[in-house]
């Protein structure tokens, strides 16, 4: 017999309770029977469906036991005996576990007492993997504490003469178990309900290493809307506007966090009072904002990539139209910003139509923030 510490594997009941079952010892076999280690009463589950033993090199090995449903690591179908890793996630047809290690002592020992028989009942669909547990959530958790945590950042340009006038703060990630782009990133996290520390982490991290670089120039660094008006987004952006370097932040607002004149007029007054301007950003995507721009006109006004790319070839009402949007942005006294320009035909019409600043592949790509 194999002694097993501080293995187990993990279930979420019907009532979301989230139950652990401890593996003492191998073989640990699971299965509808109640001869199992671990009887599951769940529909889909073979009799003796899938068993846990140790493998030739100490590693704990999963094999399907011909199930008629089938044993899922990570959700790929298993044809052979696999090595478990903490935090694999395992379905025995439709009922989900994932697999937990506490310590790391796998030992042999002689005799020992039998495992007590667990049954649970969980309420899944036969034909359907349920997706109660994330299988990265162990290395995001480590990025959220700054493993592999990175940043670039995008210069925004003068229209007129080239000159950097900002950067726009980019996460990045380095972790060798998340080669993720940003976007899925927050898809995970909002998975893990972690969507805002990602962004905190983010925009900590990228600040504090740009902050000695900037030399004068602004920082543009995003929010996630469901972090934009709590205590302690305020309060890390006032650490961060003056920590060391005390950067010259620019808070770029999504039209979805803020959807109410009110409630924007709260913002820039808070904002203000911790020296932080802010920026409307895709402005002109869905909606254009023109009621926050003409009751709350924002410091800068980042126009949406969609109403710029091509517009040197685009038909003349778009032309007017775009031009009269930047007229009543100058007019309230806000710096319209042209997004996502990648030729010169496209800079050249928006210093017609008079943006005061560029940014997008023509006039630089994001960099790591040790190259800026």
């Amino acid at each position: 017999m194999v002694v097993v510490e501080g293995v187990f594997l993990e279930s979420v009941a019907a009532d979301g309770t989230h139950v652990v079952h401890t593996v003492h010892k191998l073989p640990f076999r699971i299965g509808r029977e109640v001869d199992n280690e671990l009887s599951v009463e769940a529909r889909g589950l073979s009799r003796h469906h899938a068993v846990l033993s140790l493998g030739p090199g100490g590693d704990l090995l999963l094999n399907d036991l011909n199930s008629t449903n089938g044993t899922y690591v990570n959700r790929t179908r298993l044809t052979a005996p696999h090595v478990l890793k903490e935090g694999d996630v395992i379905h025995f047809g439709a009922a989900e576990f994932r697999y937990g290690v506490l310590s790391t002592a796998l030992r042999t020992q002689p005799g020992g007492a039998e495992d007590e028989q667990r049954t649970m009942i969980v309420a899944t669909q036969p034909r359907k993997l349920s997706s109660n547990f994330v299988r990265e959530e162990r290395p995001f958790r480590e990025f959220l504490q700054g493993r592999g945590m990175s940043a670039a950042a995008q210069p925004i340009v003068q229209a007129r003469g080239g000159a950097v006038f900002a950067y726009e703060l980019l996460g990045r990630c380095d972790h060798p178990e998340l080669r993720y782009s940003p976007i899925h990133l927050f898809k995970l996290a909002a998975t893990l309900d972690l969507e805002v520390e990602l962004s905190s982490a983010f925009r900590a991290h990228g600040v504090q290493a740009l902050a000695p670089r900037l030399q004068g120039a602004h920082l543009f660094v995003n929010a996630h809307p469901l972090e934009t008006f709590s205590d302690a987004f305020f309060d890390d952006l006032q650490a961060l506007r003056h920590g060391p370097g005390q950067p010259l932040l620019v808070l770029e607002v999504h039209e979805s966090a803020v959807v109410e004149v009110p409630r924007m007029r709260e913002l820039a007054a808070r904002l203000k009072d911790i020296d932080v301007r802010f920026a409307y950003d895709d402005f002109g995507a869905g909606q254009a904002r023109l009621n926050e721009l003409w009751e709350v006109p924002a410091h800068f006004v980042k126009f949406d990539m969609g109403l710029i790319r091509g517009i040197h070839e685009a038909g003349e009402a778009k032309r007017r139209g775009l031009a009269g949007l930047v007229r009543q942005v100058l007019d309230v006294g806000s710096v319209p910003l042209a997004e996502g320009v990648e030729l010169e035909a496209e800079a050249a019409l928006c210093r017609e139509m008079g943006f005061q600043l560029i940014q997008g592949y023509l006039t630089g790509r994001p960099v790591p923030v040790t190259a800026v």
